[in-house]
């Protein structure tokens, strides 16, 4: 057999997933029943459902399951990993594939799953508590300002509502609540940051 030949049926991928993504190795557990499409409640939505995103990491097609954003529309609700004959952590596979394909620089760059979750994380890092009315407003103008301006504008009777049950504090856009030592907590993040570029390195 060929070198090209044999190539062809060396699933490189499917390793990559197993040593690179949480839980990788029940990939080839998955038995294509498709319960897990049929629990998800935005299964009708997905362009390529758990099952299928398995098939595909088994099939070598490693691109196509990396710049999908399939993996960004679950939202942890474990429906799948309830009903899986299997017991696979499907969820676990899920965020597991979508922070891979951003560590490989190919997940959807306008993905609004991906966006909310980086909003979030440099939120949090910078007093080590979120910070919700800022998080809020970044929210509202991650697609640009004139967006922004329509999105407040359509929520202000929440906003208010908000503020008035002392859910949300106007006062927090000064800076809000920090807890002792952000810096230290910052430390820690980026050495375990360290670490986890060390182990999974982009592949060219």
């Amino acid at each position: 057999m060929s070198n090209t030949a044999s190539e062809q049926y060396t699933n490189n991928f499917l390793k990559e997933v197993e040593q690179n993504v949480e839980e990788g190795d029940w990939v080839k557990m998955c038995m294509q029943c498709g319960v897990c499409a049929g629990s998800c409640p935005l299964g009708p939505h997905w362009a390529h459902p758990p099952q299928e995103i398995f098939m595909m990491i088994r099939a070598n097609k490693r691109e196509a399951v990396l710049t999908s954003d399939s993996m960004w529309m679950c939202t942890s609700c474990y429906n799948c990993i309830a009903r899986c004959p299997r017991e696979l952590p499907i969820t676990h596979i899920m965020h597991g594939l979508a922070r891979y394909a951003k560590v490989q620089g190919l997940a959807p760059k306008e993905q609004p799953t991906a966006k909310f979750g980086q909003l979030f994380w440099d939120n949090l890092m910078k007093k080590g508590r979120v910070n919700e009315l800022k998080l809020g407003i970044a929210l509202y103008f991650m697609n640009g300002f004139v967006e922004g301006i329509k999105t407040a504008i359509a929520k202000s009777g929440l906003g208010m509502s908000m503020v008035k049950t002392k859910r949300m504090d106007p006062m927090e856009i000064l800076g809000g609540h920090s807890i002792k030592d952000p810096g230290s907590l910052q430390k820690i993040i980026k050495k375990a940051q360290e670490l986890e570029a060390a182990r999974t390195q982009p592949n060219g």
